[in-house]
């Protein structure tokens, strides 16, 4: 069973995320900010991060950063989970580290299949 790492503060898109994944088939584990997102990554070793961007402590463009420099596998795929559809902010994701970027509002119908490109 494949195992994926949210890092995501909201309540409600946690909710989502997890129930879409798990009913999919994947193990989750969460964290609700940035520095258990560090941590998690490292310990948990999963096959891929759905990274929030605006986080309560620390950036999620900031966390991928120190995941990337740390011990965790660098070669994971890391795909950037936000809200902010600004110019740019795709260039910025990709640039921090992530693999790719996906705007929310998460549509339903094709986050799996969105999700399972990087697996």
């Amino acid at each position: 069973m494949k195992k994926i790492l949210t890092v995501e503060d909201n309540e409600v898109n946690r909710y989502l995320i997890r129930f879409m994944l798990e009913r999919a088939g994947y193990e989750v584990i969460e964290a609700r900010d940035g520095a258990t997102g560090i941590e998690l990554a490292i310990k948990e070793k999963s096959d891929l991060v759905i990274m929030d961007i605006q986080l309560p402590d620390i950036g999620g463009l900031e966390v991928t950063r120190r995941i990337r420099a740390s011990e965790a596998d660098g070669g994971i795929p890391i795909v950037a989970l936000t809200s902010y559809a600004m110019t740019g902010d795709r260039e910025r994701a990709l640039a921090a580290g992530c693999t790719d970027y996906i705007e929310k509002p998460i549509n339903p119908e094709s986050f799996i299949a969105e999700i399972e490109r990087y697996l």
